[in-house]
């Protein structure tokens, strides 16, 4: 059992490089850009929130296509396919000479993130119940924090050189990849395809997990703005590179604590009553700056941040663990991205118009905001289900499930 753990950790480590390349170096990265692509490029904020619609329209795209292409080539496959198609779209990022070029590499990365995040998820999940824990879902979703440092670590030192920034994580990408490759395995005669009326007794289908679509869109349209414009936000008071480079370092190492803090509660605390802890903390950190803008209180706030906000789809591929049937995770998880797709599309553009009319400041405030709100329906939600439920029981990997 101790060898089955010890082998178990060690996959869901390189397994969680894919979320520090789809995430961390595909996403991320961009908010650490952007101040010298606004300048070098004369964007206004609306431009640079387009650019994080893009990705967000990709990784759109690239949830709704991951069931048709895993039924094809398996989960596996999927996820190796894009680790390698995150690495070529930021090796192109650089080389386009105009505005559409850029807009269609965010694109192509963006969906090649969603291949990764929904079949890494899947792998995460199996490996968890194959050691009844919680501990490789956390850990895979805390690989996130490894690009943000070693963004945070690289980026700024480069200055305005933006196209070698994008090489360089291009080849960041490449090397995630090979050492990801031999992790993403899994039993291909227990994917996932089954008929519905194979689904086992005690399972319910994904309406009873209504609320938390909903929490989870509001999550991820008010989520993404704050790390979009983090870097913007701090170039428009002026901070200096030392102290960007030692915010989004901290951000990353809270990323990476982030399964130490909430890998338990995830796992054990009854309903969405880790999801809405999460969600309230994130926007509580996420307002700090608006009270002051002193380097002590955007440090704090990046902290909480990043020891938050990646926990959130953790809470939320546990719920659906415990919801669904394992038949139906990769349609169940490729459901949710595709909502957290919609909302990483509209929150930065919308919330860039709004900072084009005010200041920076309110994309802080617009995430504040929206993650308040989907705080409030995940606690009504867990609410509703824990009164309603007749009974709990513990399914494989500690979650609690209910009969809602």
């Amino acid at each position: 059992m101790r060898q089955d753990l010890s082998r178990a950790r060690w996959q869901a480590l390189r397994l969680a490089l894919g979320t520090a390349s789809a995430l961390g170096l595909a996403r991320f990265a961009y908010g650490l850009l952007l101040p010298a692509m606004r300048d070098n490029l004369h964007w206004t904020l609306a431009d640079a929130g387009t650019m994080s619609a893009a990705n967000g329209l990709g990784y759109l795209l690239g949830a709704l296509a991951t069931p048709v292409v895993r039924r094809r080539l398996g989960t596996a496959a999927t996820f190796r396919s894009g680790m390698v198609l995150t690495a070529i779209a930021l090796a192109a990022t650089p080389l386009g000479g105009d505005h559409l070029a850029l807009l269609t590499a965010r694109v192509v990365a963006g969906a090649a993130g969603a291949l990764v995040f929904v079949t890494g998820g899947v792998i995460a999940a199996r490996i968890a119940t194959g050691i009844s824990s919680g501990m490789p879902i956390a850990v895979y979703f805390a690989g996130t924090g490894l690009g943000i440092v070693f963004c945070g670590v690289t980026i700024p030192a480069l200055g305005d050189r933006w196209q070698l920034a994008w090489v360089c994580l291009s080849v960041a990408a490449g090397l995630a990849a090979l050492v990801s490759w031999s992790a993403a395995r899994i039993d291909e005669d227990a994917e996932e395809d089954g008929p519905a009326s194979a689904t086992p007794a005690g399972h319910r289908p994904v309406r009873p997990l209504s609320r938390t679509a909903v929490a989870y869109l509001l999550f991820a349209a008010g989520y993404i703005t704050y790390i979009t414009f983090l870097s913007a936000y701090l170039a428009d008071r002026y901070a200096p590179v030392s102290q960007v480079t030692f915010t989004w370092t901290a951000l990353g190492l809270a990323v990476m604590a982030a399964p130490f803090l909430w890998s338990r509660p995830i796992t054990h605390w009854p309903g969405s009553r880790a999801l809405a802890a999460l969600l309230a903390i994130l926007a509580g950190g996420a307002a700090l700056p608006l009270m002051s803008p002193a380097e002590p209180v955007i440090l704090a706030s990046a902290i909480v941040y990043g020891a938050t906000f990646m926990g959130v789809p953790a809470a939320v591929t546990a719920l659906i663990k415990a919801a669904v049937s394992p038949a139906r995770w990769t349609a169940a998880l490729a459901a949710f991205t595709t909502l957290f797709a919609a909302g990483q599309t509209a929150g930065p553009w919308l919330a860039g118009l709004l900072a084009d009319r005010t200041s920076t400041g309110a994309t802080l405030a617009w995430t504040a905001i929206l993650c308040a709100a989907a705080a409030l329906i995940a606690t009504i939600g867990n609410r509703s289900r824990l009164s309603t439920a007749p009974s709990t029981t513990s399914q494989p990997g500690g979650v609690i499930e209910t009969d809602a």
